[in-house]
């Protein structure tokens, strides 16, 4: 979890967005996103299929599986 928490900070602020503007773009709420980057949650699959699409990567990369 640790691995996927850091790299949708880093993809995030890559593109500086906030968390509210990344919300908006993959239609969760701006806490969804707080959460999952403080590890206190983790999002459902098609949630993670929507970022992995949003940042053009894949859900692998996301979950730490691939660099």
């Amino acid at each position: 979890m640790k691995v996927f928490c850091e790299r949708l900070k880093d993809l995030r602020e890559e593109q500086n967005l906030s968390t509210r503007q990344l919300a908006k773009e993959i239609g969760v709420t701006n806490i969804s996103i707080s959460r999952w980057e403080r590890e206190e949650r983790i999002p459902n699959i098609e949630n993670l299929v929507a970022i992995a699409k949003y940042f053009k990567v894949s859900t692998d990369y996301l979950c730490g599986l691939e660099d």
